[in-house]
């Protein structure tokens, strides 16, 4: 099978000639029909970097990123993304957010042709209740619900999620976590999801990809399966021996990435330059006729002859 996505070789550096940043190297990555995959790292390392360059949202300053056989050259409908904020307009309701979308890409599309598919993706983010509030009226959880779904509404043949629930509290995101696990599982949409929780990676995906820091350049090193079946009830996967294996693995290949490419210091320590006070002698009643500590460089040096026998 041909695959969708393919990365051969990509570099991305950032700055001037005489001061360019490098932050990915060498990156190497085959996504086919219907993946589910997760590309974890550290903050920093250059995740939405890599989801960019496959966004088209920046281009690669080595190596080729290709979708379909065909060279990325910049945004497509066909690349759906959602990033970490919702970038909901607040003068819009839920519908017309997601309805925004819609109207452009499928104009050929009756009025009643696209109200009927808005209503479709916000009844699959189980918005409906709430499809006439205002991003003001909702929940972090319910917004980042409205940017999925309008995501979705465009038909992409790559979901592209950038840390999409990071800054949502735990319950929220777990429910999320779910939610978009569910909606993959009945459309079988290619997913590409970036996150830095190794529990959320494993719960999602069906391969697993570590982002590792290097000194030169972020890289992509070698894939986990999870071969857990689906659907997956959380209480029982995460209490699984099988899961707990793959997240020891997971964790084990960040951070002996991390430690490899940590700074190292040598340092010179020199002793103080004091000598210990002399008890043989009296100290001295006041504390301003109290002779200062002596130093090894203030000591005189002494000049000895002695005598063969």
């Amino acid at each position: 099978m041909t695959p969708i996505l393919e990365l051969s070789g990509v570099t991305k550096t950032f700055g001037r000639a005489h001061e360019l940043a490098t932050v990915l190297r060498n990156v190497d990555l085959t996504v086919r029909e219907g993946d589910f995959v997760s590309i974890i790292g550290y903050s920093g390392t250059g995740k939405s970097t890599l989801i960019n360059l496959i966004a088209g949202l920046l281009k690669p300053s080595a190596g080729s990123a290709m979708m379909d056989g065909k060279t990325i050259d910049g945004p497509g409908p066909e690349r759906g993304i959602v990033f970490q904020n919702y970038s909901l307009l607040p003068w819009l309701t839920v519908s017309e957010n997601v309805r925004l979308a819609v109207d452009q890409l499928f104009p050929d599309k009756s009025a009643r042709e696209r109200k009927e598919h808005t209503a479709r993706y916000v009844d699959m983010v189980k918005l409906t209740p709430a499809s006439h509030k205002y991003p003001k009226e909702l929940s972090g959880g319910m917004r980042q619900r409205v940017s999925v779904a309008r995501t979705l509404a465009a038909n992409p043949r790559i979901l592209l999620l950038d840390e999409p629930l990071s800054a949502l509290d735990a319950l929220t995101r777990a429910t999320l976590q779910d939610e978009i696990a569910d909606i993959w599982h009945k459309n079988r949409t290619t997913v590409i999801w970036i996150t830095n929780d190794p529990d959320e990676a494993l719960l999602v995906a069906d391969r697993v990809i570590p982002l590792l820091p290097g000194r030169d350049g972020a890289t992509l090193g070698g894939e986990i399966s999870v071969n857990i079946p689906r659907p997956r009830l959380r209480n029982e996967v995460l209490k699984s021996l099988e899961f707990k294996d793959l997240k020891l693995q997971l964790v084990e290949t960040l951070l002996n990435a991390k430690r490899d490419t940590a700074p190292t210091v040598t340092k010179k320590l020199a002793a103080p330059d004091i000598l210990p006070e002399d008890l043989a002698h009296r100290r001295a009643s006041s504390l301003f006729n109290r002779p200062t500590p002596r130093r090894r460089s203030q000591l005189e040096r002494e000049e000895l002859s002695i005598e063969a026998s």
